[in-house]
């Protein structure tokens, strides 16, 4: 039978509003990223949406933004992490080379991005096999989104660099060990489907 994944970037950090590298590091939602998740629940009770199971990254700034979205326990599973930037994390987004970043960060301790990718979406793989429920969340990062969509979305542009925005959801089917997209709404949109202005 086919399930509903949803999966969301978590809100605006302090890092990300200061254009700092993240990776491993965590920084915790600003103002914005806590309205920001906030926004996202309140679509899906709109909409009538809920979820038979949660899980999260093992950084914090996913687990706060779950608790701003639903009301319920998740699970920390370390596959979801974020891109492990080795030296590069704390320093300005200004020093990143230009996409891809293949194997550039393993030389300064950091992960290769196949191997970013394969973790990711093997974790993906992991949670729906082991879920009996219709419709499940997962809150991730921006880079192990974009390695997520590269593989099971390929001809929608993010395997050139492009990442989904600070809480952007991206809900797939699964069936039969496969993820499609269907679609991905910005915080524009989610805000447009509520009638909020941002």
């Amino acid at each position: 039978m086919p399930q509903e994944f949803y999966l969301v970037r978590h809100g605006q950090t302090m890092f990300n509003e200061k254009r700092v590298i993240q990776g491993w590091c965590d920084a915790p939602l600003t103002e914005l990223g806590r309205e920001q998740a906030a926004r996202i629940g309140r679509y899906f009770a709109l909409r009538g949406i809920t979820f038979d199971a949660a899980f999260t990254s093992t950084l914090t700034r996913t687990q706060q933004t779950i608790e701003y979205i639903v009301d319920m326990p998740y699970e920390r599973i370390e596959g979801l992490r974020e891109w492990g930037f080795g030296a590069f994390e704390g320093e300005r987004v200004s020093l990143m080379p230009a996409f891809p970043w293949g194997d550039f960060f393993v030389p300064y301790g950091g992960e290769a991005q196949l191997d970013v990718r394969e973790r990711v979406c093997t974790a993906m793989e992991e949670i729906m096999g082991r879920v009996q429920g219709e419709r499940v969340l997962a809150v991730s990062h921006g880079s192990a989104c974009r390695e997520f969509l590269t593989r099971w979305a390929p001809d929608r542009g993010y395997g050139h660099g492009h990442v989904p925005g600070n809480c952007s959801i991206m809900r797939f089917v699964y069936e039969d060990g496969a993820f499609a997209l269907q679609d991905v709404l910005e915080q524009v949109d989610i805000a447009a489907a509520l009638g909020e202005e941002l």
